[in-house]
């Protein structure tokens, strides 16, 4: 407007002054560089510090082509189904709508121009929209303005193209190439975020990468290890390589939660922002990135109440993550509950399987198989009971019901996927028949299985609360805590029995344990039963293959703990939640601790995941039989460093030895240059050699008070 009102003053004063404006080639007029004609600049500080980069295009303005030819009294109906159809998939600017008009019949041209808020919506738009059919005479041909100024300026002869140098990209796995076959991992305390090796063979971390104020809330390992994520307030960022350099941004104003696809293929980042009006629910924005070219692949708008159904957990009434994602690792499908739907996206178009949901009324929760692309999901009793809970399974994506289990009387329920997807538990949470009080038993599915058999667990005290509940990764064992604390029972189960592999039997129950949390190791076999919160950090190293317990410990008031992605080494931390002894401890798989590390105001640990192996399992097994021979490489690896340690400890026994010996010289030294003024201070007696003294017994008698009385001895 500033600029409009100006214009107009400088031609008021060329017609004053008799100038004639359609005269003037504004183009040959060149002022001086260094000539500023008495008109000092209010902008000269932005000179001084960095140059600032605009955007010197239109990436936020599209053209839609093929738009019916209308007259000037269809234009609003026009426009107003242009700008539904953009609003779906972003902002339109104010005035950010044009449709050009042909002068001489006053009919519209048949294409628009577009601007939106953001170079990310425009390209969204003509992703979505192009060839786009309104109806059989008019399919939209949609091209970001960018694209036809570059095609104006295209030349009529053609020439080849410019053959550029490969430069080969960092190496995104450098990590997984340590010759030591170390595990990396991050650490943030204070404004410091940290990456380091676990060097458990010097009993120390060492350090790999250091930052201060690298992100502004947390930090974020991609479920492979080839990312790590940082938070901003105007957006997400993506580091790798070596040099942890940065690989990629996504703009997202506000981001406050991120999540990574299990393949690492896409991004989801989240936002929230209030309403102007109190009344009103936050408005949620979700945005899905690839994670390689920073392209927004889909994005959701509404609000908060439009989220807020099934997940465990989330900000302003959202449950988080709202996305789950199946498939496995070829990320091929995400969905979400809606309010009496599940919505099944493909990854291939981002668009709805067969363009619609599948209704389930009142669905609660749902759940991928973490291998294949079945859904599991939980609907809780309808009509006062008169309809019962269920849970069924369902193929993707032909939407085929494969197993379905009717459960009575139910309270709550809750699935649990073993990690190779060939069980599913199903905790359900009963009324007893007074609707009193609850009572707890499980639905051990078998999904690899012909007709996908159901067994029914209860426990041997029906009332037993259960506690926690954890599968065995890549095995067939689970554990559960259950009972009253302070000291509950944990009993250990297999989906094989000695002489029935299709029933699941007991190994063992541990009776009187202070845990209330589960951690298996990633390679099975052992788990760490752990005292969290009220039970101070009770530790306790079982081995469930011989059903023996290898350690007994504790980390004082430790909030959080995680395996490495081998199964080698534990990570127990005490976050800032604590004031006190915070940092993180780490012992070795069987409860040794190796090397504890203290740190102020230390927020978070993680340990850098790990991609699958490329071994096959015959492999594997192979290597576990042939273990001894494979190993007498590191173990003379592990001898030496044993003895660079043992040398270590020498040189420092010996330094400390040393300092003692010049210590009780320099005293000795002292001693002897006084040893004139001792015999002077004894009246010449030379009293500094033992054999020189004579023993001498003293009596001195002193009195220290002397006072005399009368007593009155009358006779009675």
């Amino acid at each position: 407007m500033a600029d409009v009102m100006l214009m107009e003053q400088t031609r008021e004063t060329a017609s004053r002054l008799g100038i004639d404006f359609s005269q003037v080639d504004f183009d040959s007029i060149h002022l001086p560089s260094d000539e500023d004609f008495g008109i000092k600049s209010d902008d000269d500080d932005l000179n001084d510090g960095d140059p600032l980069e605009f955007d010197k295009g239109f990436g936020n303005m599209v053209v839609i082509d093929n738009l019916p030819v209308v007259p000037t009294e269809k234009f609003e109906k026009l426009e107003g189904v242009v700008r539904k159809l953009c609003n779906q998939l972003g902002v339109i600017k104010e005035d950010g709508l044009w449709m050009p008009v042909d002068p001489s019949t006053q009919k519209s041209l048949g294409y628009c121009f577009i601007e939106f808020n953001t170079p990310q919506e425009a390209e969204l738009v003509k992703e979505k929209l192009h060839n786009y059919r309104l109806d059989k005479s008019h399919i939209f041909a949609v091209n970001m303005f960018d694209d036809i100024e570059k095609f104006m300026k295209v030349p009529n002869e053609w020439a080849p193209p410019e053959t550029k140098p490969y430069v080969p990209g960092e190496n995104l796995l450098h990590w997984l190439t340590d010759e030591k076959a170390r595990d990396q991992f991050v650490i943030r305390s204070g404004s410091d975020t940290e990456v380091l090796w676990n060097d458990a063979r010097h009993l120390k971390p060492e350090p790999v990468y250091k930052r201060q104020f690298w992100t502004e809330s947390f930090v974020q390992w991609s479920p492979l290890g080839t990312y790590l994520a940082t938070v901003h307030r105007q957006g997400a960022a993506v580091w790798g390589g070596a040099s942890f350099n940065r690989l990629m941004r996504y703009s997202h104003p506000q981001v406050k939660l991120i999540d990574f696809s299990p393949g690492e293929r896409f991004l989801v980042t989240y936002s929230s922002h209030e309403p102007s009006n109190p009344r009103d629910t936050h408005r949620v924005i979700l945005n899905i990135f690839d994670v390689r070219t920073g392209k927004v692949m889909r994005d959701f708008k509404g609000s908060a109440d439009d989220f807020a159904v099934g997940g465990t957990g989330g900000v302003t009434g959202v449950s988080w993550p709202v996305f789950r994602w199946g498939g496995g690792k070829d990320d091929k499908y995400f969905a979400r509950i809606g309010k009496n739907v599940i919505s099944v996206y493909e990854t291939d178009t981002f668009t709805l399987i067969d363009k619609k949901s599948i209704k389930v009324e009142n669905v609660m929760d749902i759940s991928w198989s973490p291998t294949d692309p079945i859904l599991a999901l939980f609907v809780p009793e309808l009509g006062g009971g008169n309809q019962p809970a269920r849970v069924s399974l369902i193929q993707i994506p032909g939407k085929e019901e494969l197993r379905q289990k009717n459960l009575f009387s139910v309270s709550d329920c809750k699935m649990y996927w073993q990690s190779s997807g060939e069980y599913l538990a199903v905790k359900v949470d009963r009324y007893t028949k007074t609707k009193k009080s609850t009572y707890t038993g499980f639905e051990l599915f078998r999904i690899k299985e012909r007709d996908i058999p159901i067994e029914v667990l209860e426990l041997e005290n029906k009332n037993d609360k259960i506690i926690a509940f954890a599968w065995e990764p890549k095995g067939h064992r689970f554990a559960v805590i259950h009972g009253d604390s302070p000291k509950p029972d944990i009993s250990f189960y297999s989906m094989r029995s000695t002489h029935n592999a299709g029933r699941f039997s007991k190994l063992t129950t541990l009776k009187g344990k202070q845990a209330n949390a589960l951690y298996w190791s990633p390679a099975g076999r052992f788990i760490l039963l752990a005292g969290l919160k009220g039970f101070n950090g009770q530790l306790e190293f079982y081995n469930v293959d011989e059903l023996e317990t290898m350690a007994t410990t504790e980390h004082f008031m430790a909030t959080d703990i995680e395996w490495d992605p081998t199964g080698r080494y534990v990570a127990t931390s005490v976050t800032s939640v604590h004031e006190m002894e915070n940092g993180f401890n780490i012992w070795s798989f069987n409860g040794k601790l190796l090397y504890r590390i203290l740190k102020d105001h230390f927020f978070q640990f993680l340990w850098r995941p790990r991609p699958p192996s490329f071994l096959s399992p015959e492999k594997e097994e192979e290597i576990a039989k042939n273990l001894k021979k494979y190993s007498k490489k590191y173990e003379a690896e592990d001898q030496d460093v044993s003895l660079l340690l043992s040398e270590q400890d020498r040189e420092k026994r010996k330094m400390l030895k040393e300092e003692w010996e010049n210590w009780v010289n320099q005293w000795k030294r002292l001693h002897e240059e006084e040893k004139s003024e001792r015999q002077w201070l004894r009246d010449g007696e030379a009293s500094d050699e033992e054999e020189e003294y004579e023993a001498k017994e003293v009596e001195v008698e002193e009195f220290l008070d002397v006072s005399e009385e009368v007593l009155d001895f009358g006779q009675e």
